[in-house]
């Protein structure tokens, strides 16, 4: 390749009827001017075409990572996903079984109720029954002991030491005041 240097080194033989040395001599001064302009510019394009081509290396194995991080990303959310459906699913059968136990206790305690709630009307009936036995027989008692009294007139008592006297108070009948209670 030609290098500026060598165009401006160059000397040409001398002919009779040659071209004028001066404007030679400008032309390959512009000549030498545009080829070392090229020759940077050349320069420049290389050194940023190997800039680029280190970077695209780089962007490459970057890209890679990426791709990989990517891929352990989607994989990652599907192991999250599977697992949030299965602690949803261990979640709902836990919560299907609680409910289960809440139900059968509440049964449970609901027949115990019912079974004390029986068991106390039974005994309510089994002791209304006896109170009322007891009391026929204490009347039915009563009543035989009121036929076993002896009656006295007023003048059976006329021999009695005279104490301050008391209105009479109408007889109160037995018989007819345990009758009308009620159970």
């Amino acid at each position: 390749m030609i290098k500026p240097a060598d165009i401006q080194a160059k000397e040409f033989s001398r002919a009779v009827r040659g071209y004028r040395e001066e404007e030679v001599n400008q032309f390959l001064d512009e000549i030498t001017v545009d080829l070392d302009r090229l020759l940077n510019q050349l320069r420049e394009t290389r050194e940023e075409n190997s800039r680029m081509a280190e970077e695209l290396e780089r962007l490459r194995g970057t890209e890679g990572t990426i791709v990989e991080t990517l891929e352990a990303a989607k994989s990652l959310m599907a192991d999250i996903a599977d697992s949030s459906e299965k602690r949803a699913d261990i979640l709902l059968k836990n919560a299907e079984l609680d409910a289960e136990l809440m139900r059968k206790s509440a049964r449970e305690e609901a027949e115990t109720i019912s079974r004390e709630s029986k068991s106390m009307k039974e005994r309510y009936i089994k002791f209304r029954n006896q109170y009322k036995a007891l009391l026929e027989s204490e009347l039915d008692r009563f009543e035989s002991l009121s036929g076993e009294m002896p009656e006295f007139g007023v003048d059976d008592f006329d021999d009695l030491p005279d104490k301050k006297e008391k209105e009479p108070q109408p007889p109160v009948s037995s018989d007819a005041t345990v009758r009308n209670i009620k159970l």
